[in-house]
């Protein structure tokens, strides 16, 4: 049953191949891979020389090959390898695939991964059928060519063509297992081995919609039940006596193995530049195992080509390299602290001339598409550059590896090529059409319980000012909002607790396309942070030439205007320091004034007016009498750190606190508004929940000049 497991498993990992991006390989993943492949085996050389006088087999006479070349061409074979699957997942349980590190790291495995099976087929038939192992190698080439042009063609008519992509059909599943093992079968016989045939007929499979359904619907069989039945046999065939009996020179050998790949890959990086901490860091990921390597050993064990206690050191050195792999990655590369650097990623604190650079997320091309309004909205005249990093978030299902991929190198199994080049076409075209934005189109595939890690990592790593999320609910033919998907909630919800920038939810009424902008903004202004980071980005949406902005200032009086204490306690940003009142009350005083000092008074498309509160009923009232000016977008912000009792007395009661107070009530079918919002949270004062930590509340002094920086670029 282990060995069925193995088989099939082997034909999964197969579908995971991509042999594009292998193909398309750029020099240094390339380079990388290589040196990582016969670096360790030229090194292996002196490491088995080493263990075979200095721990002699006495308890194993009989094994003749021992100490021949043959066992040295088989544990350096083991020792090369490099498993993509395993080193896919730990990158993404680090959250580090984003980082220059995690793209070569994946690059150099893929390529590893399929240079080691390349080598396993061509190097096994000698060390198992030496007699007649050129035979069997080009008879496995010639049965690999007839899967490749007779079988393949078959294959796409009988389940791509014919198959329902939204169904499951069992009937064709029958196809897929008989053509696994009748391939497995026929290289056994070729006398290769049979992992070679499912290898080969996972690769020449057709992808598609049913490859998808079949790797979700097999990963619990095979993984949950099959799989462990392969590692329980490792365990059988490992021996503690012979290890314990010569500890020394086990251990000695052990250190030794997992040090071949991490020399081989330093010395590689050196040639490209990478830092000596990032050349050791990818060492240490290269060194991940799976199954290949110990699908070598269990067949050399079993050939008696290798000892027991060889057998044992070398599972022992593996499952320290693989285990070892997360600890040294946080500690030479420290991952985590990467947060902590560049506290002021607003919008407002830009500097004058810098680039915005904005990640925008999505799940689907309406959303895309909706997004490329706002851009078009804050890309206006006399504007600093637009940089756009554009991620559609993909649930990550099944055993498929996750991925955080550009898209011009590979594209997510958990795609359709139709959705991958539609987003792409938007936001290509959106680009195309303005000389200032550059756009880059990525793709995150991770569970969606996660996913908000990887879009924290992401926008770290692009240095974003501006992080948009698309809202959970879209706009219905009757014009009311309907869920697209509570668990978008969720993402948006855990997003906004520890975003490392300002991040705005956008809900989208239906503004149009991009071409057709010709909108009228209001935008609410209470006080507080997030509403200072939400003036800021409708200030520079004023500079569009097609845009109308009407800047609507809520004053808060008698009862609204008092403070809520318990509000303090929550009012806590990056630098664990409570904002004083009066202080937020003059920086926004001060920002308010430079706003009509230098657009009210300057700009003909920019109007300035003022409403009264003076207790909760009132806020309703005005939203009401503002929604009469039938404006298309509202930008405002979400309004944590207000200490307003009036505002977390309403709080309580809202469906969606991750559209603040306001917010909610827009966003209510209730309420009866057809206009777009904007909610803004500013990076390091506002939001929900954001964590605290010990830093000096020195820290916290912000620079008057930082703070009234004009959110545009002057005209030269």
């Amino acid at each position: 049953m282990a060995y069925v497991g193995l088989i099939y498993n082997i034909f999964l990992t197969a579908l995971e191949m991509n042999l594009d991006s292998i193909l398309q390989a750029r020099r240094k993943a390339t380079s990388i891979a290589i040196a990582g492949i016969f670096v360790p085996m030229a090194l292996g050389a002196m490491i088995y020389h080493y263990y075979s006088q200095n721990f002699p087999t006495k308890s194993h006479p009989e094994l003749a090959l021992f100490n021949t070349p043959m066992a040295y061409l088989i544990c350096s074979l083991a020792l090369s390898v490099t498993s993509f699957p395993v080193l896919a997942q730990i990158l993404s349980d680090l959250k580090i695939v984003y980082t220059q590190l995690g793209r070569v790291a994946l690059k150099a495995a893929t390529i590893s991964d399929f240079y080691n099976w390349v080598m396993f087929v061509l190097l096994i038939p000698y060390a198992i059928h030496s007699e007649r192992a050129t035979l069997s190698i080009l008879s496995t080439l010639v049965f690999g060519l007839f899967c490749y042009f007779a079988l393949r063609p078959l294959l796409d008519k009988l389940l791509v063509e014919k198959t329902n992509p939204n169904e499951w059909d069992n009937y064709k599943l029958s196809y897929v297992i008989i053509g696994v093992f009748a391939c497995a079968a026929v290289t056994e016989l070729l006398g290769t081995h049979s992992l070679v045939g499912a290898l080969g007929f996972g690769l020449i499979f057709p992808r598609g919609r049913f490859t998808e359904l079949l790797m979700e619907k097999s990963d619990d069989l095979v993984s949950g039940y099959l799989a462990p039945l392969f590692f329980a046999g490792c365990g059988v065939r490992f021996g503690f006596k012979g290890l314990a009996s010569n500890l020394v020179p086990v251990i000695v050998t052990v250190l030794l193995l997992c040090t071949t790949k991490i020399i081989s890959t330093v010395i590689a990086t050196r040639f490209y530049g990478m830092p000596f901490r990032d050349g050791v860091a990818l060492g240490a990921l290269m060194n991940t195992k799976g199954f290949l390597p110990l699908i070598i050993l269990n067949l050399a064990h079993d050939k008696k080509i290798v000892s027991v206690e060889g057998y044992s050191t070398m599972v022992l050195s593996f499952l320290f390299m693989t285990l070892a792999v997360s600890p040294i990655i946080n500690y030479i590369y420290k991952p985590i602290k990467r947060f902590e650097q560049n506290k002021q990623r607003t919008v407002q604190n830009l500097k004058a001339g810098a680039a915005t650079r904005v990640l925008v997320c999505f799940h689907n091309t309406r959303q895309a598409t909706g997004m490329t309004s706002i851009l078009e909205a804050c890309n206006g005249i006399n504007v600093s550059p637009l940089n756009v990093f554009a991620v559609q978030l993909v649930e990550l299902k099944g055993r498929a590896t996750n991925i955080l991929a550009v898209h011009h190198d590979q594209t997510s199994s958990h795609q359709s090529q139709e959705d991958f080049e539609s987003f792409v076409n938007v936001f290509t075209e959106y680009a195309s059409s303005h000389d200032r934005t550059s756009v880059e189109t990525l793709t995150a595939v991770s569970p969606y319980g996660t996913i908000h890690k990887d879009i924290y990592s992401l926008a770290d790593d692009k240095q974003a000012s501006l992080i948009l999320l698309p809202f959970h609910k879209q706009s219905s033919a009757e014009g009311t909002l309907e869920i697209v998907n509570i668990t978008f909630k969720e993402i948006n919800q855990s997003v906004v607790q520890d975003a490392p920038c300002s991040l705005g939810i956008f809900v989208d009424r239906g503004l149009g396309l991009p071409s057709k902008i010709n909108w009228s903004v209001a935008m609410i202004f209470i006080g507080g942070p997030d509403d200072r980071e939400a003036l800021a980005i409708a200030w520079r949406m004023s500079r569009h030439p097609r845009i109308q902005l009407s800047m609507v200032r809520v004053l808060l009086f008698g009862k609204a205007a008092e403070a809520d204490t318990s509000a303090r306690s929550e009012s806590r940003g990056l630098f664990s320091t409570v904002i004083d009142n009066d202080q937020q009350k003059e920086l926004d005083e001060d920002y308010v004034n430079l706003f009509r000092l230098m657009a009210v008074h300057n700009e003909d498309s920019i109007s300035y007016a003022e409403k009264e509160v003076h207790s909760g009923d009132d806020i309703p009232k005005v939203l009401t009498e503002l929604d009469q000016g039938d404006y298309d977008l509202y930008v405002l912000g979400q309004g944590k750190g207000r200490n307003s009792q009036v505002m977390s007395q309403l709080l309580e009661w809202t469906d969606c606190p991750e559209l603040g107070v306001l917010g909610d009530m827009l966003a209510s079918n209730s309420f009866g508004s057809r206009s777009s919002l904007l909610v803004v949270q500013q990076y390091g004062f506002g939001g929900m929940g954001i964590r605290s930590n010990n830093t000096q509340a020195s820290n916290m002094e912000l620079s008057k000049d930082e703070d009234l920086e004009s959110p545009f670029v002057k005209a030269q």
